[in-house]
């Protein structure tokens, strides 16, 4: 199955699920995919629409998808990264009226040059990060938060 996540945005995100569409109708995807809209309203008779998710649905879902097309938020990215999924994110640009700047360009650049994700500029770059996504093995995401409370605990026990 194929999640695709769009986040909670309130701004639509209509060029993702239209390329989406498209690449099922084709043939090019062949399996289940089910798309969490949030506020982008789409009529399709191939994709499973679902806005919005508890955290438990979002999380089993994550669970269940062997790829996950992402919007180029941080909580989708890193939520798929952390469950070492193949991750294709693509990020909203506000000349689109997708979002109101442009920092899922900066956002999935960098977690792409990092090897965690397969990063893609528009929609239409969709089609040959799934076949990347095949052979593609993620670099674990390691978060700083560790290391943090690590240094807070060392710092704490010499006072």
């Amino acid at each position: 199955m194929i999640f695709v996540v769009l986040g909670t945005h309130e701004l639509p995100f209509t060029r993702l699920l239209d390329e989406i569409e498209y690449l099922v109708k084709d043939g090019t995807i062949t399996e289940d995919v089910l798309v969490q809209n949030g506020h982008t309203k789409y009529e399709s008779e191939t994709l499973n629409l679902v806005p919005f998710m508890s955290f438990e649905e979002m999380d089993q879902t994550f669970d269940k998808a062997r790829i996950i097309i992402a919007h180029g938020g941080t909580g989708s990215i890193i939520t798929g990264v952390k469950k070492g999924k193949s991750v294709i994110a693509v990020p909203r640009l506000a000349e689109h009226g997708e979002h109101n700047d442009d920092h899922q360009i900066e956002i999935v650049e960098q977690f792409d040059s990092a090897g965690h994700i397969i990063g893609t500029e528009s929609p239409a770059e969709v089609e040959q990060a799934l076949k990347r996504a095949e052979t593609f093995e993620p670099v674990p995401f390691q978060s700083g938060k560790e290391k943090i409370l690590h240094m807070l605990e060392d710092f704490i026990d010499r006072v």
